[in-house]
Order: structure tokens, then C-alpha cells, then sequence
């Protein structure tokens, strides 16, 4: 297997500098959400270990976890192939949703009906 070192400038970022970043669970392989990164916020997750977002609507960086405790530690850090989305493998505590759901992918269309697939956490 070869290697070179990570370069964040040959990510493709859309044109508000951003790229989707999907968390999935270390073990499982659940998926918990989807979010934003900006080119730091890659750079500060894979030198911290914390999953650091980029919020659109406060324009601001969010650590997950940071106000809820609800944190993710990074586990592992993927490309796909058109090095314009990642994945985001991580070991979550607590719910991952802002809605208090262990995922954010809490409803799924089943015959044309939305169907819940999850309560919120107690």
C-alpha cells in the first residue's frame, strides 16, 4: 500500500469552502449525522482528536460535544474517491442529534409513510 503525506489543499471543497463529513460509529458502523468541515476544521480534528465542525448559520466552529457532552473522539479519517466527502469514523458519547437521538437518521421512508426509528434519549 503506498503513502504520501495528507495534504487538506487537495481536498474539493464546494464553493463556500466547505465538505460533507459523515460520522459513523467505531464498531458498528452506525451512521450518526452529517456536518460541515472547512479546511481547519480538518486540520484542528485530525490534531486534536476532537471532530471539529464548521457551523452555516453561526459562522463559527463547533466542537461536537463541546456544550452537551455529547462528544465524538476521532478515530480514523477517510477520502472517497473524488476526495470531495469524508467519513468521519468515531467513538460517540451520548446521543449524537441535536434532538437528543443517538443519530440524526432517525426517520426512514418505509410504502411511501415517514416512520420514526428511534425515541429521543432520556
Amino acid at each position: 500500500m503506498d503513502t504520501v503525506k495528507f495534504d487538506v489543499t487537495t481536498l474539493t471543497f464546494n464553493e463556500a469552502g466547505l465538505i460533507p463529513a459523515i460520522a459513523q460509529q467505531v464498531g458498528t458502523g452506525e451512521v450518526l449525522m452529517m456536518a460541515w468541515m472547512n479546511a481547519e476544521a480538518v486540520t484542528r480534528t485530525l490534531q486534536t482528536g476532537k471532530v471539529t465542525y464548521w457551523s452555516r448559520s453561526r459562522q463559527a466552529f463547533w466542537i461536537k460535544g463541546e456544550s452537551s457532552g455529547h462528544t465524538q473522539k476521532l478515530v480514523s479519517l477517510a477520502v472517497d474517491c473524488d476526495r470531495d466527502c469524508l467519513l468521519v469514523t468515531v467513538d460517540q458519547v451520548g446521543p449524537a442529534c441535536h434532538t437528543n437521538r443517538r443519530s440524526c437518521f432517525y426517520t426512514a421512508v418505509e410504502n411511501g409513510e415517514e416512520v420514526e426509528l428511534m425515541q429521543p434519549e432520556e
